[in-house]
């Protein structure tokens, strides 16, 4: 038999679990992976920070709906993913990162890197394990892929010392698991089920809330909650990104993204994890009937009663609901119990993001982004990065398509979106819009070079109020006397810097933009070119979104008694 080193055995494993893609930045300890990977066919993307590196693996696989690979050296190299493996697990997001090690001879002996990474995996990831034997590299991999992908989705971690990778073995040594894995899209408990439908089918006021827990379990149930929705003329919300778009058309559908859960008497929570992103559960009344279905036991009854709990996938258990309702109820003729809901085209925003003084309103950036999307590119991938930014752009722009509008998780993560571009379109290969604030730019914007490496075609538009401007707007509303005598505490950033040059040096398009009818235009241009394009946007540091004004009022001291 031949004669397999670690890295080829990685490969196989790999390549046995269905990756086809890795994210990697390389390092001596981990580099037999990479060569294993390049002859096994895995398209190595590699990143310009290793961190980079997790959260294009994440918008990998929100686009794809894969699990992704993260390959990283020793020491530093896997310390520098900390931020997004917390990112990951905030999302459920299925990441196995491969991060190297010093050789096991070696081990506390002052050699370069050693460092005890496993112990900080331990504490952010959803499972870590240090492989001890080169033979057992596949079955560490499967052990993985189990862990990563059950119905409690999240990031995982293997660690490798670099002797074990060098290392060859006899692949008839070698043992690669199969069928290992059990089906967790249960349809759930039949009785429940049909307790569900009754509910659903006595309901004056039925309205149902969908968050990314439910994008991993939907198997080839994909249209039963849209078409649960439909035939109920049931009001649906939806809570994270990685849902946006399982609806169709969110312009078109006039059941979608509504406030109508605030007076439903009954309300279907499907996947939901009720953190502060949908209101913890806060904006469900008091004497609503709440029926909860996750794969998560976790999550069930996590800040909000279930009066009935599923334990079960979206997909399966909705579509069993829907067989049961079309049972009991007919559907209804008229308009929802909400009455007529207008449509998500950017024609419903509100006057502000139409503004025109100078410099910008934050909005009327937004708005025009929304606007280019809506009308010239439905189909483009869409990021969202950022704090104040992303506040105003969140509720502006509306997707076409699962998977398409990708953003932070509970953890608020900044400074995201160069490496989620990169993910999302190795994903599928559609154009790309990254909309961020000029904070948000500065984090990893040299990823613009892996743009310009795998001739991206991406627009970015910054969203440039010169400032650091969601806590430069809460302190100004809560410390107003302090900001006006001694201005703001170290949150200002240069005054409208020229970031647009910077796509010069990998030949692409930059323009700023200073005049708020000229926004529209400019995005136009740049999409023009196909090339990686930075629109340079000037806005006001005084526009308070509503976000802001809700957490500034939060932590805005007593008055004195």
């Amino acid at each position: 038999m031949a004669m397999l080193d670690g890295g080829e055995l990685f490969a196989r494993a790999l390549v046995n679990e269905g990756i086809e893609k890795a994210f990697v930045l390389c390092g001596g300890h981990i580099m037999p992976i990479f060569y294993g990977m390049r002859n096994a066919g895995i398209e190595i993307i590699d990143m310009r920070h290793e961190c980079s590196a997790v959260y294009a693996a994440i918008a990998y696989t929100r686009a794809s709906g894969k699990p992704a690979v993260v390959v990283t050296t020793a020491g530093p190299g896997v310390g520098n993913t900390a931020a997004g493996m917390m990112e990951a697990e905030s999302l459920n997001v299925p990441v196995l990162q491969i991060g190297g090690a010093v050789a096991m001879a070696k081990r506390d002996a002052g050699d370069l890197q050693d460092m005890n990474t496993l112990l900080l995996m331990e504490s952010i990831s959803k499972w870590a394990k240090k492989i001890t034997s080169t033979a057992r590299i596949p079955e560490y991999v499967s052990m993985a892929f189990r862990h990563a992908t059950d119905g409690a989705p999240g990031p995982v971690y293997l660690e490798v010392p670099t002797d074990l990778v060098f290392a060859k073995v006899d692949e008839a040594s070698v043992h690669f698991p199969e069928n290992y894995r059990a089906n967790l899209l249960s349809g759930g408990d039949d009785a429940l089920v049909e307790e569900a439908a009754d509910l659903l089918a006595n309901a004056e006021r039925p309205a149902m809330i969908v968050d990314d827990g439910a994008r991993w379990s939907l198997g080839d149930d994909t249209g039963a909650i849209a078409e649960l929705s439909d035939y109920l003329k049931m009001p649906v919300g939806v809570g994270g990104n990685l849902c946006r778009g399982l609806f169709g058309n969110e312009a078109e559908n006039p059941l979608i993204r509504t406030n109508a859960i605030h007076g439903a008497d009954v309300v279907v929570a499907l996947g939901c994890r009720f953190d502060f992103r949908i209101g913890s559960g806060r904006q469900i009344p008091a004497d609503a009937k709440v029926i909860q279905i996750h794969t998560d036991m976790r999550q069930i009854g996590f800040n909000v009663r279930a009066d009935l709990a599923i334990a079960g996938a979206s997909g399966a258990v909705t579509k069993k609901i829907l067989d049961h309702v079309k049972g009991k109820r007919n559907p209804k003729a008229d308009d929802p119990w909400t009455g007529k809901v207008n449509p998500g085209s950017t024609e419903r925003l509100p006057a502000h993001y139409r503004d025109t003084k100078t410099p910008s309103h934050p909005a009327r950036c937004a708005g025009d982004v929304a606007r280019f999307l809506e009308e010239d590119a439905p189909d483009w991938t869409i990021i969202s990065d950022g704090g104040e930014a992303s506040v105003w752009f969140g509720g502006a722009a509306t997707a076409t398509r699962p998977g398409q509008i990708h953003g932070s998780g509970a953890n608020g993560t900044i400074g995201t979106g160069p490496c989620q571009v990169v993910g999302a379109w190795v994903a599928n290969r559609k154009p790309v819009l990254w909309y961020t604030g000029d904070g948000s730019f500065g984090f990893y914007a040299m990823e613009l070079d892996t743009m310009a490496r795998l001739e991206i075609p991406v627009v970015c538009v910054i969203s440039n109020n010169s400032s650091w401007g969601m806590i430069h707007m809460a302190e100004k509303y809560v410390r107003p006397q302090e900001v006006e005598e001694k201005g703001p505490c170290n949150v200002a950033l240069a005054p409208m810097r020229s970031y647009e040059k910077m796509a010069g040096m990998w030949d692409g398009y930059g323009e700023k933009v200073t005049d708020p009818e000229e926004i529209l235009p400019a995005i136009r241009r740049a999409a023009a070119t196909g090339r990686p394009a930075i629109v340079n946007v000037e806005v006001d540091d005084e526009s308070l979104s509503p976000f802001i004004a809700g957490y500034a009022n939060m932590i805005k001291p007593a008055k004195a008694s």
